[in-house]
């Protein structure tokens, strides 16, 4: 039987320099688009009737609960030195964060934008729920503030949901664009 070497030291006129592959700036890579995507981008100045656009952030599932849940922490900090603990200036600062989660999740991982936005206003509520005393009583007053603010939650995660949506929809229509151009 023969014994196949895997190796090609023993020959080294066997051995060809590699090459780096040559790739084109407009075809993908690895079934991703290459960045750019053949248009030419905007100047820096912006060019006369067209705005420059930024770059949009596109954070994973667990980036954007991350996002939230420290956004929200956040808020709850905020509104409770600022506001002496209003759960009202809370709720306002949570619309914008579910939104902003929603927005800026990529577009594989949408489904996690609604599922965060109540974890992360839980998260938030802590500072400004009023628990008094002992584990229990901070508990007690994170379940109270959640239940009695719940027209904040359900309000935050159906902006978070309808975002979701819309760009889902958006996504699919792009998707069945091109083949019914064909």
């Amino acid at each position: 039987m023969e014994h196949y070497k895997t190796r090609s030291v023993d020959h080294p006129q066997r051995q060809q320099p590699e090459r780096a592959p040559q790739r084109r700036p407009d075809r993908p890579i690895g079934g991703v688009p290459a960045q750019g995507g053949g248009r030419p981008r905007p100047s820096a100045g912006g060019a006369p009737g067209g705005g420059v656009r930024m770059a949009r952030p596109r954070l994973t599932g667990l980036g954007g609960g991350l996002f939230a849940c420290v956004a929200m922490t956040l808020a709850g900090g905020i509104s409770w030195l600022l506001f002496g603990g209003s759960l009202l200036a809370y709720g306002l600062l949570f619309l914008p964060v579910a939104a902003a989660a929603a927005l800026w999740v990529r577009p594989a991982d949408l489904i996690t934008a609604p599922i965060s936005a109540p974890i992360a206003f839980a998260a938030g509520v802590w500072p400004i729920s009023g628990g008094s005393g002992g584990f229990g009583a901070e508990v007690m007053g994170i379940v109270s503030a959640l239940s009695l603010h719940a027209g904040w939650l359900y309000g935050g995660t159906l902006v978070s949901a309808l975002i979701v949506v819309v760009r889902k929809a958006v996504l699919i229509s792009r998707r069945r664009l091109p083949r019914r151009a064909a």
